[in-house]
């Protein structure tokens, strides 16, 4: 059993020290160190009141080397800015902004002591200056010396009272010692600028929890719900609290107050469910959360929650779904417009692997509801795509556009339905339409096969420089798209255009899929428009071998037999080309007749 938590809240303190770093900031740059006035630097609060003791001509080659750095470093000089900081530190070795300069180089260096070194004596010789003091707590919390980094802090936090934001580092950092004591105070600080709130005194309960002050913890609770008598909600809290301390009786007092004067609060009920539950009065518990299930008052997301839990419970004990099974179906009578109970009614029929009607049945309920739940369109689409009811799919499909015209994967379905029809026109139109809501959370995969189909269907239609440009996009959004690559590589075999490039496209599928007839026959191809008819013989075979369909590909077959035509090996050619002729599908049956019948080798 898990009992509620006490605290509704966000939490002011309770993160991990790892966060701090993050919290504080990345390194600043030098410039940092130069704060301007009117245009010049300013002589009063950054280190440079020393130079009073400078002579006006040591005043201005101070000036120089110090400013030439900053230049320097701004070009990516950054070994002469360095050593003109030396020269600058010579002139006046008190100047700390020229340590603290040097500081941010050696840190990029990963020369981080000396870096600290030189942001202390920074900070030692301007005080006034609060962001070295800050510099100096970061490195010390970023090197896990808390101590040192407490003290920084506090000193920073003396100098800007209003920094509620140190504070709450402090927090943190107090938090990690252990130092509960200082928590309470740095609270109480953080209290005087924000003011009294129920964040704050539930976060000061929280750490007299961890001193085990457990008098102190309930008391600042109840003073919390004193203060608020007509919340309901503080006084469960208020029960919670006991039952995590085994005071079940008192907190029974309180619940059972509670849902006299608000029968239907779901939050009481659900502690009051958990005190049941906690006494092993496991029919009163289950009373209870059957009551919050049905009534009008419970949240959706409540009844999500509890009907989860029914479910794991149901499974600990055995997996009896009839149990669930009509739950589900009381939960749904009283709430007949809830999808999401409906969603997970389906779901949990389809994990129990019930007949793939009522499963169907029971999603289609879901979008009867709600047209535009995506989860339970998802899974009727994909049923009719496994059956290749391509009808059912676009029926599916196109009203989904229309409640989630940004989710991808319906233009997809949508698409590939009508180009499965060769309703090439309606597929393009589609895939138009996909790639128009392209953003740069789209899924990759989705989108190269958009420009992919694009690209075929526009090659189809004899617009070969845009199916050209249509698998460049593929590519570019997934550069090993292996059918992008094949076809592409066809193609431009096909028109005897950049072959070299083909090559390299069509080599990478075979590498991909060593066994793919398809792959082969288009690496063979290639190699033979480039004269290269001995190695385009070995993936030609190649491909004749791994074409194992109980029909062969009759384009495979006329590529082989012209392969081994051009070789000379004349009756393993025919071979092949009466086999393509049995086979059908090539591209030009009148032209493979006459190879037949002349014996020989014709474009």
């Amino acid at each position: 059993m898990i009992l509620k938590s006490i605290v509704r809240h966000r939490n002011l303190f309770f993160v991990s020290i790892v966060g701090l770093s993050l919290i504080m900031g990345s390194c600043a740059t030098r410039n940092a160190a130069l704060q301007k006035k009117g245009g010049q630097l300013e002589r009063t609060a950054d280190g440079v009141a020393v130079r009073s003791t400078l002579s006006a001509e040591d005043s201005l080659r101070y000036d120089y080397f110090f400013l030439e750095s900053v230049r320097q470093e701004n070009a990516g000089h950054y070994a002469a800015a360095y050593d003109l900081l030396q020269h600058a530190l010579k002139i006046n070795p008190d100047a700390a902004e020229a340590y603290f300069a040097e500081s941010v180089y050696l840190s990029e260096l990963k020369q981080d002591s000396l870096a600290l070194n030189h942001l202390e004596k920074a900070a030692a010789l301007n005080p006034d200056n609060s962001y070295y003091i800050e510099r100096v707590a970061q490195y010390y919390t970023n090197a896990k010396d808390y101590v040192k980094a407490i003290d920084s802090f506090e000193e920073l936090y003396a100098r800007n009272k209003d920094r509620e934001d140190v504070l709450e580092i402090l927090l943190r950092l107090y938090q990690q010692q252990k130092d509960y004591d200082k928590m309470l105070s740095t609270i109480n600080r953080i209290e005087q600028i924000e003011g009294e709130s129920e964040e704050i005194i539930l976060s000061k309960m929280q750490v007299y929890e961890l001193k085990g002050d457990k008098k102190s913890a309930f008391g600042v609770l109840k003073k919390l719900s004193d203060a608020h008598p007509s919340d309901l909600n503080y006084k469960v809290m208020m029960g919670n609290w006991l039952m995590q301390n085994k005071r079940e009786k008192d907190a029974y007092r309180i619940f059972s107050a509670a849902l006299k004067e608000e029968p239907d609060n779901a939050y009481v009920q659900s502690s009051m469910a958990d005190y049941y539950q906690a006494m092993g009065q496991d029919s009163l518990a289950n009373q209870m959360k059957e009551q919050m299930l049905l009534s009008p008052k419970t949240s959706s997301e409540s009844r999500i929650t509890l009907l989860q839990q029914a479910v794991r419970d149901n499974q600990q004990e055995g997996g009896d779904s009839t149990k669930i099974l009509r739950l589900f179906q009381r939960v749904m009578a009283a709430h007949p417009k809830d999808a999401d109970v409906a969603g997970l009614n389906a779901a949990y029929m389809s994990l129990k692997k019930m007949p793939q009607d009522s499963v169907l049945k029971a999603y289609q309920h879901v979008i009867d509801i709600a047209p535009d739940n995506a989860a339970a369109r998802f899974q009727l689409i994909q049923a009719q795509w496994a059956k290749k009811n391509w009808d059912k799919v676009i029926d599916l499909s196109k009203p989904a556009l229309e409640y989630n015209p940004e989710e991808m994967a319906f233009y997809y379905f949508l698409g590939v339905a009508y180009y499965q029809k060769n309703e090439t026109d309606m597929a393009l139109n589609t895939f138009q339409k996909g790639v128009s809501e392209i953003n740069s959370q789209s899924d990759p995969n989705i989108v190269s096969d958009f420009y992919g189909f694009m690209g075929d269907i526009l090659h189809q239609k004899g617009k070969a420089d845009e199916a050209f440009a249509a698998y460049d996009s593929c590519l570019q959004w997934k550069a090993d798209n292996v059918e992008c690559l094949n076809n592409y590589a066809y193609f431009l075999s096909q028109e005897n255009r950049e072959l070299q490039k083909a090559e390299q496209m069509s080599y990478k599928t075979v590498q991909a899929e060593p066994r793919n007839s398809t792959f082969l026959d288009t690496y063979a191809w290639i190699l033979f428009m480039q004269g290269r008819y001995a190695e385009a013989k070995i993936y030609a075979d190649q491909a004749v071998l791994n074409d194992t369909d109980s029909v062969q590909s009759g384009v495979v077959l006329e590529h082989a037999g012209d392969i081994h035509a051009k070789l000379g090996d004349m009756t393993a050619a025919l071979d092949y080309w009466k086999k393509a002729l049995k086979a059908g599908g090539v591209d030009n049956q009148a032209i493979l007749e006459r190879k037949i019948k002349l014996k020989k080798y014709i474009k």
